[in-house]
C-alpha cells in the first residue's frame, strides 16, 4: 500500500485500484508553502483529480471478485442513449394518434389552458352602456335578437352594425360554444365578439351576446322564394347570370350550398361540438364572405369536455331531428371532470358517433332543396311520417311515391339522378335509420358529388383539406365489384367465377352456436352489467343535479 500526502494530509493508494497512483509527495510544511507558485499547486491538484477520477481503473476487491481480475472503465459497455424499438415506435404513434383523434385531447388542453387564457387578455370588452339597441330581428323561447350599434367605439375593431342576443336560458352555454368556435373554426359560424352576464335588467339576469352583423337572410328565407336556388347564385356571385335555367344549373347551385354546409359542419365536429339543431333557420348567409354559416349554438353539446350534455335529455326540432333523438347512448353517464372527460372523449366519440345526428338534419335540408314541395312545414312533417312507415329507407320511400309523383317530385328525382345518380347516392348515405351507417361530414366532402367545381372556387386551404379527405378515405367499391362479377360468372361458361363446389361450401357455412349453458351465463353477466351501469349512472346524475354551480360559467364576465 502506497501513501502520499498533500499539505500534511496523508492519502493511501489501495492495491485493489486499477493502478497505483504515481504522485509526487506534496507534504509540505507551512513555511515552505509560501515558496510554491500558486500555478504549480493548481496543476498538481488537477493532475491528482484526473488520476483519481479518470486515469484510475475501476475495480472490485479480490474478496468480492474471487479472481483477482481488474475491470477497467474502458471495458464497460457505453450507453448509446435512447434505444428505438419497433414496439416503442408503435406505442408512440398510437399515443399521438389517440391524443389527436376527434374530438382532440391534446388540442383540447392547449385550447382550454393556453389559447382561452391568452384570448381573455387581449380580446375587446363591451358593456351595456356601449350598446345602442336598434331593429328587433326576431324572438324565440330563449331570448330576443336585435340589430345594434356601438355608442362609443365606432372606429374600433367591433365598429359597424352588430347583432345582440339577450338570452335568459342557455345563454352561458352559447357563450362558451361561440368562444370555442371562434378559437377552433371561426369560419364555420357567425363572427362572435363578446358575451357577458347583465344583472340590471328588470326581467332578471340576462346573458348578452354580440356578433358582427353579416346579413339577415337565412337559408329558410331564401328557400321560401320561388326563385330558389337562382337567388342564391346571385348572392354568391354578386350578380345575376344570363344563362338558361335548367336542372344542371340548379344542381350546381345546390352542390355549392351543400359543400359550404358540410365544410362548416366538419369544423364543428372536428373540435368536438355537435349542434343538435341544424335547420335552414339556423343557417345564415354571410354577405362579407359570401358563404353560409351556422348560428344558434344554444342547443349544442361540447363532447370534448361534456358541457351541455345531460344523459336522457335532448334538445331538438322534431322536423329535422334524427330518429334516435339522442346524440349519445342513454347508458352514457354524466360527464366527469373536464380533464377526465377530455381524456376519454375519443373513445366515447367512436363508440357513439354523435356527429351523425347533425348529418341526418343536413340530409333533410338537401332533400328540401331538391324537392320544392317539401319546403313548407306541413309537407316536411308528412314526409317524415311516410319515411317512418318505410323504416327510414329512402329507396323504399322512392319506390312508393315515384309512380304517382307530381311534376315537382319528378323534377327532384331527375335532379338527384344527374351524373349517374351521385346526388341520390349522397342523399341516401346521409338519411339513414342507424347513425353508424350514415356518412360523416368529412367523408361526404370526399364524395364524387363534389367532384365538379361549384359556383365559388375553393380557397387554397379548403382545396387542400378536400384533397386530404379524399386521400384518406377507404374505397371498397372495386373489391365489391370484383365479388359481384365473380358471383355473376358463377355457374356459367365464363372463366373466373366461383365453382359449384365453392358455392356449395358457402351455402354450408353456418354461424357457430354457443351451448345453452354459455348463453345463459353470458345473459346473466350482461344483466348484472346493465344493472351496475344503471345504478352508477343514476348516482352520478343525482350528484350532478345537486351541484348547482357550473365551473365553466364562472369565466363569463359579469356586469352589475
Amino acid at each position: 500500500m502506497a501513501a502520499f500526502g498533500i499539505g500534511g494530509v496523508v492519502l493511501h493508494s489501495s492495491s485493489f485500484l486499477g493502478k497505483k497512483l504515481k504522485l509526487k509527495s506534496l507534504s509540505l510544511s507551512i513555511g515552505l508553502k509560501k515558496e510554491w507558485n500558486s500555478r504549480i499547486i493548481k496543476a498538481e491538484m488537477v493532475r491528482f483529480a484526473h488520476d483519481i477520477f479518470v486515469g484510475v481503473g475501476v475495480g472490485l476487491p479480490c474478496t468480492v471478485m474471487e479472481c483477482g481480475d481488474i475491470i477497467y472503465r474502458s471495458t464497460l459497455p457505453k450507453s448509446s442513449g435512447i434505444t428505438v424499438t419497433v414496439p416503442g415506435v408503435i406505442l408512440a404513434l398510437g399515443t399521438l394518434s389517440y391524443l389527436w383523434a376527434t374530438p382532440g385531447v391534446a388540442p383540447g388542453f392547449f385550447d382550454m389552458f393556453i389559447l382561452a387564457f391568452v384570448e381573455r387578455l387581449f380580446r375587446p370588452t363591451y358593456k351595456k352602456d356601449d350598446i345602442v339597441l336598434g331593429k328587433k330581428l326576431g324572438e324565440g323561447s330563449f331570448g330576443s335578437v336585435y340589430r345594434v350599434s356601438l355608442a362609443k367605439k365606432p372606429s374600433s375593431k367591433g365598429g359597424g352594425d352588430l347583432v345582440l342576443k339577450r338570452a335568459t336560458e342557455y345563454g352561458a352555454v352559447e357563450i362558451w360554444m361561440n368562444e370555442r368556435v371562434r378559437r377552433a373554426c371561426a369560419n364555420s359560424c357567425a363572427d362572435f365578439l363578446y358575451g357577458f352576464l347583465e344583472n340590471s335588467s328588470k326581467k332578471g339576469a340576462e346573458y348578452w351576446l354580440l356578433w358582427r352583423f353579416e346579413g339577415e337572410a337565412t337559408l329558410a328565407d331564401l328557400m321560401q322564394s320561388r326563385e330558389f336556388p337562382y337567388n342564391v347564385e346571385a348572392l354568391i356571385l354578386g350578380e345575376v347570370q344570363d344563362l338558361p335555367k335548367g336542372l344542371d344549373r340548379e344542381n350546381r347551385i345546390i352542390q355549392t350550398i351543400m359543400g359550404q354546409l358540410l365544410f362548416a359542419l366538419d369544423g364543428l365536429h372536428s373540435t368536438g361540438i355537435v349542434h343538435r339543431d341544424i335547420k335552414p333557420q339556423n343557417i345564415i348567409f354571410s354577405e362579407g364572405s359570401r358563404t353560409f354559416k351556422i348560428i344558434d349554438l344554444g342547443a349544442a353539446a361540447d363532447l370534448r369536455v361534456g358541457i351541455n350534455y345531460i344523459p336522457k335529455e335532448f334538445l331538438l326540432d322534431p322536423r329535422y331531428a334524427a330518429p334516435e333523438q339522442y346524440i349519445m347512448s342513454t347508458q352514457t353517464p354524466s360527464a366527469p371532470s373536464a380533464p377526465v372527460a377530455a381524456a376519454l372523449s375519443p373513445v366515447l366519440w367512436q363508440l357513439n358517433l354523435p356527429d351523425r345526428f347533425d348529418i341526418y338534419s343536413v340530409g333533410l335540408i338537401f332533400l328540401q332543396m331538391a324537392f320544392p314541395g317539401l319546403r313548407n312545414d306541413n309537407s316536411l312533417i308528412q314526409f317524415n311520417r311516410q319515411l317512418k312507415r318505410c323504416d327510414y329507407d329512402l329507396v323504399s320511400w322512392r319506390q312508393t311515391v315515384e309512380p304517382r309523383a307530381g311534376p315537382e317530385l319528378r323534377k327532384g328525382f331527375e335532379l338527384l339522378d344527374l351524373d349517374g345518380g351521385i346526388g341520390w347516392e349522397l342523399l341516401t348515405s346521409m338519411v339513414r335509420f342507424k347513425a353508424r351507417r350514415r356518412i360523416s361530414a368529412k367523408t361526404a366532402l370526399a364524395h364524387p358529388y363534389f367532384d365538379r367545381e361549384g359556383l365559388q372556387a375553393l380557397s387554397f386551404i379548403q382545396n387542400l383539406k378536400l384533397q386530404f379527405f379524399r386521400a384518406t378515405q377507404q374505397d371498397y367499391s372495386e373489391a365489391a365489384n370484383w365479388v359481384v362479377q365473380l358471383m355473376a360468372k358463377s355457374g356459367t361458361e365464363q372463366g373466373g367465377g366461383f365453382t359449384e363446389a365453392q358455392l356449395q361450401e358457402l351455402r354450408e357455412i353456418e354461424p357457430k352456436k354457443m351451448s345453452s349453458a354459455q348463453r345463459n351465463a353470458l345473459a346473466s353477466a350482461l344483466r348484472v352489467q346493465r344493472k351496475i351501469m344503471r345504478t352508477v349512472n343514476e348516482s352520478i346524475d343525482e350528484l350532478s343535479r345537486q351541484s348547482k354551480s357550473l365551473w365553466w360559467s364562472r369565466w363569463i364576465p359579469r356586469e352589475e
